[in-house]
């Protein structure tokens, strides 16, 4: 329990501040209760669709030295809440309205409506963007010719076969990008868009994919504890840009949930710092290495993931629906280990 005891007092903090927001809402403590569900819900949610992200936050922050594990855990944090979670849909809809933050604030506060749709307005993009860099880290993954691990046998071994194949990553994401813009039912807009967003999100996982390869491969001896650092700063970097595009979808459906922002940023709160506990178990637990298949559940479950953010574009999708899918992935992946685990011991 130590592991959680940041997010129980948070948790504890948040559902406060929830309740104080109920009570001067309502104007008396029939609003307290309705706060305070909505809250829970929402941290539950977010745990729900982020547990396969703290999986694979895990895997990364266990190769890395343990300044930059303490740098994430901490400073990355205040950049998922307040960054991701808060400031970047305010962005959105400011360069959306040609608004100031201030003014969109005011509009988020006082008119969560209109401020839910001008946010929903920009679904398309960020289902473009954060679907394609969130596949291309499954399809890395699946297409790691060095992986000898297979959890589904021939499948995973023909497919990194596959991955021997020069950029085999890169032309499955542009055709997808291709067939999302070419056959789905929407404006010519929408279309540039889809194209647009999905390739920067492609560019941005490649840059920082080869930056981080680069400085690995720098010179050794009394270069090695610069280089490592540098490859820290990549790693910081791709795990916070992995975190966003989980994310993103995750702001806009709390708005099927409640309109109001004060709660979606408190229960958001909830959630990511649970995720974040979670993580810090995972890496100093060694969990990933007693459980070898979490790793594989979590990078099918986040392939799922990119895949319904796509397919947000043209339907919408319940959150429920998308919480469940990394659920069962996870704990198919789990069963699994767990039966692993005894082959070796018999």
């Amino acid at each position: 329990m130590r592991d959680f005891k940041y997010s129980f007092f948070v948790t504890f903090l948040c559902l406060s501040l929830a309740a104080l927001w109920g009570y001067e809402l309502k104007g008396g403590i029939a609003g307290i209760w309705p706060a305070l569900s909505v809250a829970l819900i929402l941290g539950i949610m977010e745990v729900s669709l982020s547990f396969d992200n703290a999986v694979v936050n895990a895997s990364i922050l266990k190769e890395m030295d343990e300044r930059w594990r303490q740098i994430f855990l901490t400073i990355g944090i205040l950049i998922a809440v307040f960054g991701v979670r808060l400031l970047f849909p305010l962005l959105l809809v400011a360069v959306a309205t040609n608004q100031g933050l201030v003014e969109v604030a005011h509009m988020a506060i006082n008119n969560p409506v209109l401020y839910a749709d001008y946010l929903d307005d920009g679904h398309t993009a960020i289902a473009a963007f954060g679907g394609s860099f969130l596949f291309l880290v499954f399809l890395s993954f699946i297409f790691d010719p060095d992986k000898d691990l297979h959890w589904l046998g021939r499948f995973e071994a023909a497919m990194g076969k596959l991955g021997n194949m020069e950029s085999i990553k890169i032309i499955v994401i542009l055709l997808i990008l291709l067939g999302l813009q070419s056959f789905l039912p929407i404006s010519q807009a929408e279309q540039l868009t889809i194209l647009l967003a999905g390739l920067s999100g492609v560019v941005l996982y490649v840059l920082i994919d080869s930056l981080s390869s680069f400085f690995s491969s720098q010179a050794e001896g009394d270069a090695f504890a610069k280089t490592a650092k540098r490859n820290g700063v990549m790693g910081f970097l791709y795990l916070e840009i992995l975190d966003a595009s989980f994310s993103f979808d995750g702001v806009i459906g709390a708005f099927a949930i409640t309109r109001d922002v004060v709660l979606i940023m408190l229960g958001l709160t909830i959630g990511a710092m649970f995720v974040r506990s979670m993580t810090v178990r995972l890496v100093y637990k060694g969990t990933l290495d007693h459980y070898v298949y979490l790793e594989h559940g979590a990078h099918y479950a986040i392939g799922v993931l990119g895949l319904i953010m796509f397919y947000t574009i043209y339907h919408p999708v319940p959150e429920i629906v998308t919480g469940l899918i990394g659920v069962v992935f996870i704990m198919a992946a789990l069963l699994s280990s767990i039966r692993h685990k005894r082959r070796l011991a018999h």
